[in-house]
């Protein structure tokens, strides 16, 4: 690494020191007033959280005034959710020294990122970067962070030999729904922890130049992972298996920013797509008003895809890729083979199969399925469910008319709420003072309420502590403890596989024997894992040889 380094250091130092032109925007520093706790605004633009949490901005101007006013009216948000990233950060690698080599490693890695970011994108960072936190200066400038942690998404996925999160979509239209109208439902399965997804935000952004649009995402983010335009299309990401890349080039967030920005249709998405540099795999879901359909794009650092359906009106997309540019790709092939992605692509389709004639209702409910195939227990929090209890957000759209449903707390169980686009990006906006059509609301969950859930999130704290003691050796705990814990969520294999290595651990190995043997008749997420738990197993009857 140090190496590395050294060989580089011109062109980090280069990307490091660099900072966008903006002189040609012009710009006014909003003066922000405060009308209570939870109300912002300055000139049109605004700020407000809504009775189901969600915190609500509408903003507009040209890419440096957007991010100023971004940045001014969210910076409290903006500077509690850059403090809940980087302290997860450290609970990762709590080592002073190794904080200090990857902070070197990130600057390497992300020294071309800059070159493959629009100079408005770049701008607009710009802008909201004034107002990030004075705390974070000593791991890069203020700006440079910001464009950071746009990748970020995609760095810990290729960090990870891209060990990605589950997302599901699916869009269904003609026979499939009701009304014959596109309908496409998503839920984003990225987990930085609860309280990064607590300030969740609802973007509704009108740029001097391009299509205004809505996306869903956090405080510090000009990016796209779910979103819809005033022309009805709609942009939706899931992350795929590919190579780990030996530099970043541009966040796949960017890319369906612009898509909305500046696609009407299609055959634009695939044309601004397909001109972007990409650093990590991903399946970006296109529903189109004008086409009355819906695509993905499938992008990587050196391949490029677009899967469509013949002869149907659905389409289902998990964590694989399915065009026939990807038909040979060993590594996907891999990736279907022992990932969860196959698995809840084929409950997509038992789903859809079951529950004929969508409509926004239905949609909620097929993505807060917690069950498996066939509608076996598997657990709540398996990744195999297409609810896996940990959603940031999950997000309807019905593209023709305009309209967007966006979950509310906890995970995709709260109360849908409404966006009609037609409204909120005409005269009509601020009649009412509100940005949502509560009418038209979807209810929460009753499973908020029930034991069940109660559980799962008692299960949820517990967890930490039995990973705690399997870690540390020396810690103890009583089979009492361990019994109730798996009470708490008894159909989900990983209370029995941690029990077990707990129990390994302190060369209790026919308790251990037990509990691998009780979770290998459970539903086990991976085939990597399935063969961690046999491996353990085996190790555990020489044991007690």
């Amino acid at each position: 690494m140090v190496l590395i380094l050294s060989l580089t250091s011109c062109g980090v130092r280069k990307s490091i020191q660099h900072i966008p032109d903006v002189q040609q925007y012009a710009l006014e520093v909003p003066t922000v007033n405060k009308i209570n706790d939870s109300t912002f605004n300055y000139n049109q633009n605004y700020l407000t959280k809504n009775k189901q949490q969600l915190w609500e901005l509408y903003i507009k101007g040209n890419p440096l005034q957007l991010g100023y006013n971004n940045g001014a009216l969210t910076q409290k948000l903006m500077q509690q959710q850059e403090e809940i990233f980087f302290s997860k950060v450290e609970g990762f690698v709590p080592s002073k020294f190794k904080q200090k080599l990857l902070r070197g490693f990130l600057k390497w890695y992300n020294r071309k990122m800059y070159l493959n970011v629009r100079e408005d994108y770049q701008a607009e960072l710009y802008g909201m970067s004034q107002y990030s936190s004075d705390r974070y200066d000593f791991i890069a400038p203020k700006y440079l962070r910001s464009l950071y942690l746009h990748g970020a998404h995609d760095i810990g996925h290729a960090m990870q030999d891209l060990a990605v999160v589950g997302c599901s979509s699916l869009a269904v239209w003609n026979e499939n729904t009701e009304d014959g109208d596109l309908l496409i439902g998503r839920n984003f399965d990225f987990y930085v922890g609860d309280d990064f997804a607590k300030n969740k935000l609802v973007e509704l952004v009108e740029p001097e130049q391009g299509i205004p649009y809505l996306s869903v995402s956090w405080p510090g983010m000009i990016g796209v992972v779910s979103g819809m335009n005033k022309e009805g299309i709609t942009v939706t990401i899931n992350a795929g298996k590919s190579k780990i890349p030996l530099t970043a080039k541009t966040p796949i967030s960017l890319v369906t920013r612009e898509i909305l920005q500046y696609a009407k249709n299609i055959d634009e998405a695939i044309a601004i797509a397909k001109k972007r540099k990409v650093f990590v795999s991903e399946s970006i879901l296109v529903g189109s008003a004008h086409d009355r359909t819906a695509v993905i794009i499938e992008v990587s650092p050196n391949n490029f895809g677009v899967y469509k359906v013949q002869n149907s009106s659905k389409i289902f997309c998990t964590n694989h890729f399915q065009s026939e540019a990807y038909q040979d790709d060993k590594r996907n092939q891999k990736h279907i083979l022992e990932s969860h992605s196959e698995y809840r692509y084929e409950k997509l389709q038992e789903l859809v199969q079951e529950n004929k004639k969508l409509t926004p209702e239905k949609m909620a409910a097929l993505l807060r399925d917690k069950s498996g195939l066939k509608d076996e227990k598997i657990g709540y929090g398996n990744e195999k469910a297409i609810n896996q209890l940990l959603a940031h957000h999950a997000v309807i759209f019905s593209p023709e008319k305009r309209l967007v449903w966006v979950s509310s707390n906890p995970y995709q169980l709260g109360e849908f709420v409404c966006y009609d686009l037609n409204t909120i990006f005409s005269e009509n906006r601020l009649k009412n003072g509100e940005f949502a059509v509560s009418t038209f609301n979807i209810p929460k969950d009753p499973f908020v309420n029930s034991v069940d859930f109660k559980n799962y999130e008692a299960y949820k704290k517990l967890s930490s502590i039995i990973e705690e003691a399997i870690d540390h050796k020396k810690e103890s705990l009583t089979d009492d403890f361990i019994r109730q814990y798996q009470s708490l969520n008894p159909d989900l294999w990983l209370v029995y596989e941690q029990a077990g290595r707990y129990y390994f651990n302190r060369k209790e190995y026919q308790k251990a024997k037990a509990e691998f043997e009780k979770a290998l008749t459970k539903e086990i997420t991976t085939l990597p894992d399935q063969k961690k738990v046999e491996n353990y197993l085996k190790k555990t009857e020489n044991k007690l040889r």
